[in-house]
């Protein structure tokens, strides 16, 4: 069988994770002198790495009530890799301007959609805050995704006496899916693979969303195209038919066959039937799982941070050195620390952090060590909190030596261990790398990493400084699977970004000017570092549930 190589579905985005918030507030002041308020509650989001607010939406107005049930939800479009900041301001109405600037202000609250959905059962309780001397109450968060169209559809299909259109030989038929739109076009949405040398093809099964067949509508038409292949890409077209994810999914009972028409033949001659036959052998239909039902029903991603401690860095108290702090200015490592650790932390329900350190000399006998824990305490690495282990970073320029060499085997297999413990889908690592320069223990780390690969475990890796991180590409396997010693890696686990501080060369890791604000905003910085590195994550969660065939827990009721 062969790949068709031509006729590629165009880049499309199918619809992301929405997710509704539900919103109830507890105890509010009461500004009425003759009643109790009349709340509203208004909704504020904020840009990926922008101070501004924005207003994206308002409850309705529910009278004289302390503790109002909204009706109306907020529907927000979910990223896991950007930290989407919510403000929630409650008003009482007491005028009819649509001007919040003239109702009385009874309170706010701040938190990010991260961690409304990473709160046990995805309900969150906050505080509402803003006016001096006053208990304002609480507010009350749930957020659920949003299940239209989240099924998956596996089919097989072959075909029967279909035309021959090679001169020497048979077809080399292969199908093409599209799905209609609203104003009558078609876009493709899937194609097979390609079957070599006859004209009773049997496909292999396949699967598709429901959302990417017909975008959640089952009458809508799905156009199936028949082709012969060829090498140039002229390929020949064979017939068409029409049918629908509802006649499909009827038809699952059954053998189903469609008459493959070409029009033009069938104008031109007088007796023509058909070009052949499709018939549906196999039709099935499952619930797919997203990275939000594994988070709802319990599963918590453990956070791990490893940071390079190798001389190449330069001396910490000098300017030049990517570990100096000025009174101004984070570091490029604390930066990416708090980029990454700022948003893992929202779906880590007790924020303890092991942090470790590898490449330096440590007291008091000058051991070189490739583990360290920044906290120095052995027993326990873990640090309260993103800022926790920044303090421990800290902490740690002060004490050690930087040496070297650069090995990323030692933590991997460490965060690998701790991996290991616990396989059932209930705990996921996350592992960030920071680091300056080129491994010095490649063909460990990628033994490393073809182990970890069949763990629950995903590994970050972010470069910084003006080295040269090609050997990095080896590493992230979008495209070939990382290898050592015949064994592949049974997924892709490693995600990365390079020169998080100095301009370098185009490459699968990007360099630092793709991130950098062109008035040095280091927020923004910051939030396009996070989403670029982020981005896989739940994909490769996803990937590591499926393989092991592990549903998420239905989440407490109670």
């Amino acid at each position: 069988m062969a790949s068709p190589g031509a006729l590629e579905p165009a880049a499309g985005s199918v619809p992301g994770t929405k997710v509704e918030l539900t919103v109830s507030c507890r105890n509010l002041l009461d500004m009425d002198t003759f009643s109790k308020s009349d709340p509203v509650v208004v909704l504020f989001v904020q840009g990926s790495g922008s101070s501004e607010w924005k207003e994206f939406g308002r409850t309705e107005v529910i009278d004289n009530t302390l503790n109002p049930d909204f009706v109306r939800k907020f529907v927000l479009d979910y990223y896991f890799e950007e930290k989407q900041n919510l403000r929630f301001d409650v008003y009482n109405v007491d005028s009819k301007s649509c001007s919040v600037l003239k109702q009385d202000f009874l309170g706010q609250a701040f938190v990010a959609l991260g961690e409304v959905i990473g709160s046990q059962r995805g309900r969150l309780e906050r505080a509402l805050t803003g006016v001096p001397g006053k208990r304002c109450g609480t507010i009350l968060l749930l957020a659920e995704e949003l299940s239209n169209c989240r099924d998956i559809v596996t089919m097989q299909l072959c075909a029967n006496k279909l035309d021959k259109k090679d001169f020497f030989g048979k077809s080399d038929p292969f199908l093409v899916f599209y799905r209609s739109n609203e104003d009558g076009t078609f876009t493709i949405c899937h194609k097979t693979e390609v079957v070599k040398n006859t004209l009773n093809p049997v496909w292999q099964p396949f699967t598709i969303p429901v959302r990417a067949l017909c975008n959640g509508d089952y009458d809508r038409t799905v156009k199936i195209d028949v082709y012969d292949w060829d090498r140039d890409g002229s390929h020949d077209f064979i017939g068409e038919f029409a049918t629908s994810y509802r006649e499909l999914s009827r038809a699952q009972s059954q053998f189903t066959v469609y008459e493959v028409l070409n029009p033009r033949k069938k104008c031109k001659k007088k007796k023509y039937v058909n070009s052949g036959t499709v018939t549906l052998l196999s039709f099935s239909v499952e619930s797919e799982f997203t990275f939000v039902d594994y988070i709802r029903g319990g599963t918590q991603l453990n956070f791990t941070v490893a940071i390079d401690f190798t001389a190449s860095n330069g001396m910490p108290s000098q300017p030049t050195s990517l570990h100096y702090a000025s009174p101004y200015q984070l570091s490029a490592y604390a930066l990416a620390l708090k980029a990454v650790g700022e948003i893992i932390q929202d779906y880590d329900s007790d924020k303890l952090f092991p942090a470790y350190g590898f490449g330096a000399k440590l007291p008091p006998d000058g051991k070189i060590s490739h583990q360290f824990p920044l906290n120095n305490n052995v027993d326990n690495p873990s640090c309260a909190g993103i800022e926790g282990v920044l303090e421990s970073y800290l902490q740690s320029l002060r004490t050690v030596q930087l040496y070297g060499p650069t090995n990323f085997a030692p933590v991997i297999n460490q965060v690998a261990g701790a991996a290991a413990q616990v396989t059932d889908g209930s705990q996921y690592h996350v592992l960030l790398i920071i680091t300056d320069g080129v491994i010095s223990d490649m063909l460990q780390t990628k033994e490393a990493i073809v182990t970890a690969s069949a763990l629950p475990m995903s590994i970050i890796i972010v470069g910084v400084g003006p080295a040269e991180f090609e050997a990095m590409e080896e590493l992230d396997g979008d495209e070939v699977r990382v290898s050592s010693r015949g064994r592949y890696a049974e997924r892709d686990i490693v995600q990365g970004c390079s020169n998080w501080a100095a301009n370098f060369f185009p490459s699968k890791f990007v360099p630092f000017r793709d991130y950098v604000d062109d008035s040095g905003n280091q927020v923004l910085s910051m939030a396009r570092l996070a989403k670029d590195v982020l981005a896989e994550i739940p994909e490769q969660l996803l990937s590591y549930m499926k393989t092991r065939d592990i549903k998420p827990r239905r989440a407490d009721p109670q």
